[in-house]
């Protein structure tokens, strides 16, 4: 009799924790699903960012190599190809990431967030209050920003054009317009 109550008692343990296990699966789901504007944004942002860097080297290569007449030619097609590349590579990388994302959040909210944790979490996703904060998010940077160029420009700026001669000493470019390049005109 004892061993029946014993083997009865676990089975009840197990499906116990089979139905917990399978709730906080629907819970990090859930948590998934709300987070998924946020995970397609950091795919996003992965897959433009060797764009953005080319992006960079490109517009140096433009004013340094490419002839004055053929810059905006050059640019233009150059930011058709990069769109290209973010048209084609975007949706792929936003794909993947919303699917692999149930085995790499979901499986650390699984490990970490107990059940009650997950449902206090998705009710902080959910509040409204969260959503009116994450909505002001972009004017929020704004209002700072503004703040902060309007309080450390006086500052700031003179420290910038310190770097930019600088740069341009480094690469022998001319520091005033019309002048020669350093290089060119400590040769004569």
């Amino acid at each position: 009799m004892k061993k029946w109550c014993v083997a009865g008692f676990i089975l009840v343990c197990g499906a116990v924790n089979a139905q917990t296990a399978s709730s906080k699966t629907e819970l990090v789901n859930k948590i998934l699903t709300l987070q998924q504007t946020a995970i397609e944004q950091t795919a996003q942002a992965l897959a433009e960012r060797p764009a953005l860097q080319m992006m960079q080297q490109a517009s140096m290569a433009l004013q340094n190599q490419v002839p004055p007449d053929k810059r905006e030619a050059a640019a233009k097609a150059i930011q058709a190809d990069l769109k290209a590349y973010a048209d084609d590579v975007g949706p792929l990388v936003r794909q993947k990431a919303v699917k692999l994302a149930p085995s790499t959040v979901g499986a650390l909210l699984e490990q970490r967030f107990s059940e009650d944790e997950l449902k206090q979490l998705i009710a902080i996703i959910e509040s409204p209050v969260n959503r009116k904060y994450l909505q002001m998010g972009g004017e929020m940077q704004k209002a700072l920003a503004d703040k902060l160029i309007a309080d450390t420009q006086t500052v700031v700026e003179p420290k910038v054009k310190v770097l930019e001669q600088a740069i341009v000493k480094h690469l022998g470019l001319p520091t005033e317009p019309g002048a020669k390049p350093a290089a060119k005109a400590a040769k004569k």
